[in-house]
């Protein structure tokens, strides 16, 4: 859970946090199923690159410290689900801020978006900004939500401060359908909220793939005990469900094609 003004302590606890978390990913990576279309880089614009990669200041960027990995689904559409690598940045005890990719290697496409803030924080909100928000209690008690590459000890203490907030999540590349490029306009995201909504072979895939175990991770978790999720989020679930209309006409719930097992996990859409 989230706190305000922390001890000296917690906040060592934290940045031992995040120093774990920037140990990595255990296990294997896994790879963005897009093919983008274009001509390869030319020898100058590689040239460009290191050239920035050495002279500019990249302060925003290196901040994205901490790494996440869950699940998502298309608000309205639960069925319609896939796997999401968030990297984040902790602006502070109730906060955070991080952008979302569909895999974990260099060439991981962006797919989106995600704040996160404090119960307390969500608990002013409006009652119409609180639809667009999605609690994170299930996501931690479940063990679907990880920090790869963190010990499992120290990710569980991560994890409690996580049970209490919620997110507000956009996707603007849907990558597990739109192949090539993106398309259409950005997309209301959810998160689950109980067992048997999440599609048992998307994560089973995640599991084999990062060499994790979703229940050891839960077993792990058994004492966090979140609050209440605060009246207004997981809205859909009372039939409140937002979503932009597209104006293009593009379907975002398409069929799934196979997917190998080193790329990004979804769900059929089916069920």
């Amino acid at each position: 859970m989230l706190i305000t003004r922390p001890s000296n302590r917690t906040l060592i606890a934290s940045l031992g946090l995040l120093c774990l978390a920037l140990q990595g990913c255990a296990g294997r990576d896994t790879a963005s199923p897009v093919d983008v279309p274009g001509a390869p880089k030319q020898a100058d614009t590689r040239a460009l690159e290191l050239g920035a990669e050495t002279l500019q200041s990249q302060a925003p960027i290196d901040q994205l410290n901490t790494y996440l990995d869950g699940f998502h689904f298309y608000n309205g559409h639960p069925n319609v689900q896939m796997e999401a690598h968030h990297y984040c940045a902790i602006l502070n005890e109730e906060l955070i801020q991080c952008v979302i990719y569909d895999g974990n290697q260099r060439d991981a496409r962006l797919m989106g978006v995600e704040y996160i803030i404090s119960k307390r924080l969500f608990a002013q909100l409006p009652a119409k900004e609180k639809a667009l928000w999605h609690s994170h209690a299930h996501e931690v008690t479940s063990g679907q939500l990880i920090a790869p590459g963190v010990p499992l000890a120290a990710e569980t203490r991560l994890m409690a401060k996580l049970a209490d907030t919620y997110g507000k999540t956009w996707h603007t590349w849907h990558t597990d359908q739109d192949k090539a490029l993106p398309l259409g306009v950005p997309q209301l995201m959810m998160g689950f909220t109980a067992d048997g909504q999440a599609d048992a072979e998307m994560v089973r895939q995640r599991d084999l793939r990062m060499q994790v175990d979703t229940q050891q991770h839960r077993r792990a978790r058994a004492k966090i005990r979140p609050a209440p999720v605060e009246r207004g989020a997981d809205a859909w679930q009372s039939g409140n469900v937002v979503q932009i209309p597209d104006p293009t006409g593009h379907d975002h719930v398409k069929p799934r094609t196979a997917t190998p097992q080193d790329e990004n996990a979804r769900s059929d859409g089916a069920r």
